[in-house]
């Protein structure tokens, strides 16, 4: 038996790859979905787009999907075709499910307090699963991604840095209850990917 401190890097089979970003995606367009009946924003290209879509009305997968067009050149530029194909795929199906979730689930009512603190946990480990497998979910998930892996930056204390600057453009459209909580929201999901993603901490690899 090797001990738990072996270094070994092993890597991820490809159904393992397809599961995480399946499930990965599915958490994050729950989580988003929760945040934009509850009137919230969140940060990244998906706090963008929510923040776009409670400014013009625009449905949020589609806005989501146009907002990360540019970003696919960021991603081959800079984390090779693997990951930006991955990108491609995790964009797609968080826009598909949340243009399909409506459907799927009604809501009559909904704590915001608790849209916060679910929707948060749901979109961090829904990063999480992505970010372990080399998938992100637009700009800010690639830039962190890059960052950690060039300079050993925690992914979760960048993106949170980036997540603060977009939730500040968001005071001019929502109200001021709504963004303390959304400010609530972005440390849940950026916590849980600086605990729980950094060097050294998973050793799995896609």
């Amino acid at each position: 038996m090797k001990p738990l401190h072996d270094p070994e890097i092993t890597r991820h089979a490809a159904y393992e790859d397809a599961l995480a970003i399946l499930m990965g995606t599915l958490f994050v367009a729950f989580g988003v979905m929760l945040y934009a009946q509850a009137q919230l924003v969140t940060g990244g290209t998906a706090g963008l787009a929510l923040l776009l879509h409670h400014a013009t009305g625009a449905g949020f997968w589609l806005v989501f999907s146009a907002v990360n067009l540019p970003f696919y050149v960021l991603a081959l530029w800079r984390m090779g075709w693997r990951v930006a194909l991955r990108t491609f795929l995790a964009v797609s199906l968080v826009s598909i499910f949340a243009r399909l979730l409506p459907d799927w689930v009604s809501l009559t009512q909904l704590n915001p307090i608790f849209a916060t603190v679910i929707g948060g946990g749901l979109m961090g480990n829904g990063l999480l699963m992505l970010f372990r497998h080399r998938t992100a979910l637009g700009g800010v998930n690639i830039l962190a991604m890059f960052l950690q892996e060039r300079f050993g930056l925690r992914a979760g204390w960048v993106q949170l840095g980036l997540d603060l600057a977009i939730l500040g453009a968001s005071l001019f459209v929502i109200a001021p209850q709504n963004l303390a909580l959304s400010l609530l929201g972005a440390v849940i999901v950026n916590m849980i990917l600086a605990i729980n993603h950094r060097p050294g901490r998973y050793l799995g690899m896609s």
